[in-house]
């Protein structure tokens, strides 16, 4: 399994020798063998280190690639599952929460969530776009009902909006959109950003992600924009909100050209930037809401997903008497948002 072209090795020079050392991801990031003593005692160093300086959460980042095995793809192996229990073994004892980072089929991320404190939701993403650009929110309802809750969900990330995770599997059951979605999906995007969006592909064919921003993905529609912001931050789990996102930005269109499409999402900003950009209507309404998820009692209680039409979705939370209730219609990404109890605002 692999995440970029070519084979995962690079030459190097040691101890006088040249020898080939294993890169999963670039020349410059030379992996770890993970149950090698020397590097295992490294990896406990670390831990001790970040609980020592009161770190209270540590990413087991692109953990799928961490063991290799001969005649295996070197990917999401039961050995590799006994590395992330007994790494998570070994951080909690030392009160560290751990989150996982895994791109893979949604079946996986339910299995990896049982052995961790949080996994990322990177299915969500491009089922809550699919939503919206189709009017039909079966699929993502079909996931919201069988997801697991201990999640830090994402509408889009430094690498832009992932897309692998939802994709077709091995298994026809823990497919969360078919390839012609997926390509549908693409295009959209593409159309919807002026066609200053990259799709990226893993050998295979498959598409992998999209460099894109997410306003520049739904076309720059406040509305719409909006409601993604509100369905990301209703489903249960840690929204991660990336600054790109928070403050609506477009796509860096001369980043297409410097070898990374990953730096058309990464704008940068100048102090100014953020000020201007904060007084834009979407990006208050946006704070607006964020502010509601992290104050409104209602989501510390339970969470409930009402069956509804293929073009519509419900969702609410209730703690006692604090109630946050969302009705949304896809087709025209209108929505009513109904709070009661402290601090009780609707929309």
């Amino acid at each position: 399994m692999r995440p970029r072209p070519g084979l995962p090795f690079t030459q190097a020079l040691l101890g006088g020798h040249h020898r080939l050392v294993w890169t999963t991801f670039t020349s410059r990031q030379v992996d770890l063998d993970v149950r090698h003593p020397a590097a295992r005692r490294y990896l406990s160093q670390v831990l001790h280190r970040l609980a020592d300086n009161g770190v209270a959460m540590v990413r087991l980042d692109a953990v799928g690639y961490a063991v290799k095995t001969a005649g295996t793809s070197c990917f999401l192996t039961p050995e590799t599952m006994e590395f992330i229990d007994d790494i998570a073994g070994e951080a909690r004892l030392l009160g560290l929460e751990v989150l996982a980072e895994v791109h893979a089929p949604g079946h996986v991320a339910i299995d990896v969530a049982t052995r961790v404190d949080r996994v990322y939701d990177f299915v969500l993403a491009p089922l809550i776009l699919h939503a919206l650009f189709t009017g039909d929110g079966r699929r993502l309802h079909d996931w919201l009902a069988r997801r697991p809750g201990n999640c830090v969900t994402v509408l889009d990330t430094h690498d832009g909006i992932g897309l692998i995770d939802a994709g077709p599997g091995a298994d026809a059951a823990d497919t969360a959109l078919s390839a012609a979605e997926l390509e549908g999906l693409v295009r959209t995007i593409d159309r919807n950003s002026g066609g200053t969006s990259v799709a990226g592909v893993v050998p295979g064919g498959r598409f992998y992600q999209v460099s894109c921003t997410a306003y520049d993905a739904l076309g720059r529609d406040d509305q719409r924009y909006l409601l993604a912001r509100l369905v990301h931050l209703f489903v249960p789990g840690i929204p991660q909100v990336y600054y790109a996102g928070l403050l609506a930005g477009r796509n860096v269109i001369p980043a297409a050209r410097a070898g990374d499409p990953r730096e058309i999402n990464r704008p940068a900003y100048s102090e100014a930037e953020v000020v201007e950009a904060l007084r834009r209507p979407v990006v208050t309404e946006l704070c607006r809401l964020i502010r509601i998820r992290n104050a409104h009692p209602a989501f510390l209680g339970t969470f409930s997903l009402t069956s509804a039409p293929a073009g519509e979705l419900r969702m609410a939370w209730r703690a006692g008497g604090a109630r946050a209730e969302l009705w949304v219609r896809l087709a025209d990404a209108s929505y009513r948002l109904e709070l009661t109890g402290p601090t009780a605002l609707s929309s």
